[in-house]
């Protein structure tokens, strides 16, 4: 295949990239942590192959790196701004692989940028922060690959890398290669260096892949779990494909991502990039995925729809057309920002649409009030106390605020750390149905409720909190009774 004839707009796309990266920046104060980070640097501290829900790289980055920032979200949240940021650069670079000129590198690279999909992950450190530049950068040396096949060798590199962040990357190399077989090129399929690339992803995959197959494979029960709802941002059939024009932002994300779908499929160059996207959408349909999953596919769409719509806007009133699109980028930016990023006072959260959209804001908020319900239990409990929780997120918020406190979960890869080395210790209960306790524990009494004082209905909002003595057996004994995938 020829390479592209218009030359980067390496300026232009310094400067998107860096003005997503400042939005990102000056809004990761907002709030407070959200229970994913709290519980990365939780269990990251505890290094592993592996999790029970997620490769090994992120958490244990997040451990080391909130040691460097003390405590400080918004610089321990830097990173992910910086991956978002440079995630646009890379939908910049993509698009000038599909022969958009300089005008529509830079709408590729705003759009993709301001998606709010990008602005959600990038407000957060997560793994799909790491995992959306991932997959962008995949499809990009993809294109690469396919003038030069050594860089097959990157993507296999890049793969390897990503494949240690999250899992996901593996559906959208094996779609990639699947539509190549199905509406070519199938050139490449001949070629000894992407079957190369493949080996080098493969070792550099090979060690978590030792490690969940020693476990038993927990990913795949964690897997079976989101499908049948067990994680907050599950979704049905019908959720699933409501909410994905929001995924690419309403309206100029929308309209470049249909625009760049008949560009795709009128194009036999580019025509398995669109096949790429659908056979992703069938993967995720049929195995329950979240909503999130088909983002990284939507960018080729997304940059051969600008080639399109620039071209558009350069046909007839061209004044008038500029003003259309720079009207609909602004306003999906500002809906995407009041949304995705913490600007509306936390206070008015629960009056304003945010939650209703966004659930992960309400993640975010009532950590300390939920810190002073668990206090309130250890001083009632007595010396020697444990904390139990019944999710990750709150035995990350315990180990946070109250370091020195010993805090146990049978949540996720918090389960394998064990139960408290005190088989008779008083505990602090959270999250636990007192149906349960009442049978674990030889006395069991509610000590008070959280309330964030927010009015916010999150996870923990009017959660009791009781005091746990004498429990039957001991902690060991009920510990597999703990356990919870999800």
């Amino acid at each position: 295949m020829a390479p592209p004839t218009a030359p980067p707009a390496t300026r232009p796309l310094a400067l998107v990239a860096a003005g997503v990266t400042a939005l990102l920046l000056a809004t990761a104060g907002g709030y407070g942590p959200h229970r994913d980070e709290m519980y990365f640097v939780l269990v990251g501290g505890h290094p592993a192959w592996g999790y029970v829900d997620q490769p090994p790289l992120v958490p244990v980055l997040a451990h080391a790196w909130d040691a460097v920032t003390g405590g400080q979200l918004w610089l321990f949240r830097a990173p992910s701004a910086v991956a978002a940021g440079a995630t646009a650069w890379l939908a910049g670079l993509l698009a000038r692989r599909l022969g958009a000129g300089r005008t529509a590198q830079v709408l590729a690279a705003v759009a993709v940028g301001l998606a709010p999909v990008t602005l959600a992950v990038g407000h957060l450190v997560s793994t799909s922060a790491y995992d959306l530049l991932v997959q962008v950068g995949l499809l990009l040396l993809v294109l690469r690959a396919l003038e030069d096949p050594r860089w097959w060798w990157a993507a296999g590199l890049l793969l390897g890398v990503g494949l240690q962040v999250k899992t996901l990357p593996v559906l959208l190399a094996g779609s990639l290669v699947l539509a190549l077989a199905l509406v070519g090129p199938r050139h490449p399929l001949r070629s000894p260096h992407l079957y190369a690339g493949g080996l080098v992803a493969a070792a550099l995959w090979a060690p978590n892949l030792l490690w969940q197959q020693a476990h038993g494979w927990p990913q795949l029960d964690l897997a079976e779990s989101i499908a049948a709802g067990g994680s907050g941002t599950s979704a049905g059939l019908v959720e699933l494909w409501a909410t994905q024009p929001g995924l690419v932002g309403p309206p100029v994300g929308v309209v470049l991502a249909v625009v760049g779908a008949v560009r795709l499929a009128r194009s036999p160059q580019w025509r398995f990039l669109l096949v790429t996207w659908a056979v992703l959408a069938a993967v995720v349909t049929v195995t329950g995925g979240k909503p999130y999953y088909l983002a990284p596919a939507y960018v080729p769409l997304i940059a051969a729809g600008a080639i399109g719509v620039v071209a558009w806007v350069r046909r007839g009133a061209g004044r008038v057309r500029q003003g259309v699109l720079g009207a609909g980028v602004a306003l999906g930016a500002v809906v995407g920002v009041v949304l995705f990023l913490p600007v509306v006072p936390a206070e008015d959260l629960h009056r304003a649409p945010v939650l209703a959209v966004n659930d992960d804001a309400g993640e975010t908020v009532g950590w300390p009030a939920f810190v002073a319900a668990v206090e309130e239990g250890l001083a009632e409990a007595g010396p020697g106390a444990v904390v139990v929780t019944g999710n990750y997120g709150e035995a990350g918020a315990v180990a946070r605020w109250l370091p020195d406190v010993p805090v146990h979960s049978g949540h996720n890869s918090l389960w394998d750390l064990g139960p408290p080395a005190d088989d008779d210790a008083p505990a602090v209960v959270v999250g636990q149905p007192l149906a349960d306790l009442e049978r674990w524990c030889s006395s069991v009494v509610e000590v008070t409720r959280v309330d964030n004082g927010l009015d916010v209905d999150n996870e923990e909002q009017g959660r009791p909190v009781h005091v746990c003595r004498g429990p039957v057996g001991g902690w060991s004994a009920l510990w597999p009774r703990l356990r919870r995938l999800g």
